[in-house]
């Protein structure tokens, strides 16, 4: 691990007010609604350049330090979690056993973690109610405009809140299991990605797969951090 600059990594997030996050599953029909503390995000998806700063490696099939990570499984991005946060004095977030795949999550200590999916949509929507936060093509690499590839983070427009390719680019792992009395163990990912069509680059679109097998070159994820008590 390379010695991590604390202060570059703390320009990275941005501070998300309280308020409420409107849920709806396309499959089941239900929505729900769910209130959201405050917390920091980052502004864009972790990057090449860092993931490797901390992991020491480089699984992404687009290579580029300022590329989102992506093939990145959802066990891959909670260890880069734990790693930064053991880096930069932190409490971990996640407790991992590789043996039985069992995760225990700890929602409240102050190391590095991956956004909950309501976080994730309350973020993405920057306060309002809306499937996109601006035009498609100003905001994010889909199909129609990534010429085949991921594209460097902070391109596009942001929304409101200052955060970065929150639709398109690369999908985004959170911290939730899907539906566990159907699909067990899958975890949420959000967002959209390049090889997308823009019907599914949407802040409410919600997909899922297995945490520990499941990593392809359109999902990564960002980190979120609980704010300083």
């Amino acid at each position: 691990m390379q010695n991590i600059d604390k202060k570059v990594i703390e320009a990275w997030f941005v501070t998300i007010p309280p308020g409420m996050a409107c849920m709806r599953d396309d499959r089941t029909k239900e929505t729900w609604s769910v209130a959201i503390d405050a917390f920091k995000l980052g502004k864009y998806p972790v990057t090449q350049d860092i993931y490797q700063a901390v992991t020491g490696e480089n699984p992404s099939a687009f290579a580029g330090r300022q590329l989102p990570v992506e093939t990145v499984s959802w066990i891959d991005a909670a260890n880069f979690c734990n790693a930064l946060s053991e880096s930069l004095g932190k409490d971990k977030c996640y407790t991992i056993n590789l043996e039985t795949e069992n995760v225990t999550f700890n929602s409240t200590a102050n190391g590095f973690r991956l956004p909950t999916e309501a976080e994730w949509q309350y973020a993405c929507q920057a306060g309002t109610k809306e499937i996109r936060y601006g035009v498609l093509s100003e905001i994010a690499w889909y199909k129609e405009n990534s010429a085949h590839s991921t594209r460097e983070v902070g391109q596009k427009e942001p929304n409101d809140w200052g955060l970065y390719d929150m639709l398109g680019n690369v999908w985004e792992w959170c911290s939730d299991i899907y539906d566990k009395s159907v699909y067990g163990t899958y975890r949420v990912f959000r967002g959209g990605g390049w090889c997308d069509q823009e019907r599914s680059v949407m802040a409410t679109t919600r997909r899922r797969s297995h945490p520990f097998s499941f990593k392809i070159d359109d999902l990564g994820f960002r980190i979120a951090i609980n704010p300083e008590k």
